[in-house]
């Protein structure tokens, strides 16, 4: 019998800069780990997963290996097991889960779940390769088809910078933050739920525009435009513009031309809102609040929308009410001594 390892696996969560409802249509965002955390602590050994949890009350038993990930009991279990599915796992874990990342803020609470459980259990791939696989468990397990961004972004941190992603081909270039340059997330007060919310209908319809216009990161905004289909059109001018908004704002960042990127996050914001329609009022009353307060260069909502957080740029020396997020390294495996 091998010999029980002990471990710690630790996952950021991650805050979305901009580019929103891009991942999944091949185009770019981005987006930086942050200095909130997952943590699971334990020993790989025996043939189940037994995980305890600090922010939730019932504890998760799955046996290995696992084939219906979408039934396990408690619900935040499904993340793990389908990580443990997709891995074909069959030596488990028992230890207990840690986080820092408030639950359903949209600052990737699941997928900081998932890259840890995929630490936890072994997974020794490359950055993209762990990603990939999280994802396509999130999907397993949740049903919702989502992109790779939070993923992607959690195993490929590096502190010091944001993480520009190029969805066509996965390819993540380090982008430096200017010490001037300080970001606030704000929640809402509308937790998030992606399982229930329109991101299924959403992408099917982008999908739908692309069916017509080939990719929409590279389609011509002209013939975006003439589309018929007043919902396609404005899916379609949404992932378009938002792609060119990602790369004026990854040099616009480099260079400090924090007012610049604050303009950007307020047409980024606004395209989510009235072309893609994901925001909602608590997410726009905030990010009007946040634009009307000097010392803030720009505010938009982060991550799928729905409800969850938004994210700010402000002066360094102004102070908001929510957490100043720094830019953190990716995911690492903790081994430790008996």
């Amino acid at each position: 019998m091998a010999e029980p390892i002990r471990f710690r696996a630790v996952a950021p969560g991650r805050v979305n800069l901009i580019g929103d409802h891009t991942d999944y249509m091949g185009g770019l965002a981005l987006p930086m780990a942050i200095n909130l955390v997952t943590t699971i602590t334990g020993v790989r050994t025996g043939s189940t997963i037994e995980l305890h949890s600090e922010q939730v009350e019932q504890a998760l038993h799955v046996v290995l290996p696992v084939s219906e990930p979408q039934l396990t009991t408690p619900a935040w279990g499904r993340y793990v097991a389908g990580v443990a599915a997709e891995l074909a796992s069959t030596r488990g874990i028992v230890g207990k889960v840690t986080s820092t990342i408030p639950l359903g803020s949209g600052l990737s609470s699941s997928a900081a779940l998932e890259v840890a459980t995929a630490l936890a259990l072994g997974d020794s791939a490359s950055s993209v390769e762990i990603a990939l696989r999280c994802q396509r468990a999130e999907q397993l397990a949740s049903g919702v088809p989502c992109g790779i961004m939070d993923q992607l972004a959690i195993t490929s941190g590096r502190s010091g910078h944001a993480m520009l992603i190029d969805f066509a081909d996965l390819h993540v270039t380090p982008v430096a933050i200017p010490d001037s340059a300080q970001f606030w997330v704000i929640h809402s007060g509308q937790e998030r739920q992606l399982v229930s919310s329109a991101y299924s209908e959403r992408r099917t319809q982008a999908e739908a525009a692309a069916a017509i216009l080939g990719p929409l990161p590279q389609a011509d905004l002209s013939s975006i435009n003439v589309l018929t289909d007043a919902v396609l059109r404005a899916r379609a001018r949404h992932v378009n513009t938002e792609c060119a908004r990602v790369q004026q704002f990854a040099v616009a960042l480099e260079n400090c031309e924090l007012v610049l990127c604050g303009e950007l996050m307020a047409q980024s914001h606004a395209s989510l809102r009235d072309d893609y329609e994901v925001s909602t009022e608590a997410l726009n009353s905030l990010v009007n609040s946040l634009a009307a307060t000097p010392g803030v260069y720009g505010a938009r909502l982060t991550g799928a929308g729905f409800g969850g957080c938004v994210v700010a740029l402000a002066d360094p020396e102004l102070q908001l009410d929510g957490w100043r997020v720094v830019p953190s390294d990716g995911a690492r495996l903790e081994l430790l001594a008996d």
